[in-house]
This record gives C-alpha cells, structure tokens and sequence, in this order.
C-alpha cells in the first residue's frame, strides 16, 4: 500500500528529531522531502529505501551542512552513500 509524502514524513519524524533536535529536524524533513523529488527523477522510485534515509542522518553528523552533501551524495549515486556509510560504521 502506497504511503503519502506527509506519511513519510511523520514517520520520519523521531528518527530526525533524535539526530537534529527539535529545532533544526523541520528543515531536516524539509530537505529529506527535495531527496524524495530528486531520488525520483533520478531512479524513477517515489522514494529512497530507509535504509538510504538511515544513512543520510549517520553520515550528518547532526549538522545540515553534512546533511546537504549527503544529500547531493545519494542522490549522485547511492552505492558511494552506502560505502560511506559502511565506512563510518565501521569506524574507518
């Protein structure tokens, strides 16, 4: 069953409060939503896998800055995302 966008969002929500704070995570949320506009002219999916969204908040560091180039990141190629990832929890 196809979730809306507001959906998403609000299940989101606490994931990108815990990493942002309360008041940065509505412009997180907002930017997680121009993700999902660009991951799907992009890959022609409505949306990233959380598993993408899970490593856009780890590699943010809770800071928008970072959450901007991994942003730019996924969408560019999601596979140098996921290595970034794997890296950083790995501790390399």
């Amino acid at each position: 069953m196809a979730i809306s966008r507001a959906d998403r969002r609000r299940e989101r929500t606490a994931a990108v409060v815990d990493v942002f704070g309360p008041e940065q995570a509505g412009v997180a949320l907002d930017l997680l939503e121009i993700v999902e506009l660009a991951w799907h002219d992009c890959y022609q999916e409505i949306t990233p896998d959380e598993s993408i969204i899970e490593d856009l908040l780890l590699l943010s560091d809770g800071r928008l800055d970072r959450l901007i180039a991994a942003a730019r990141l996924a969408v560019t190629d999601w596979r140098d995302l996921k290595v970034a990832a794997i890296n950083r929890r790995a501790g390399t």
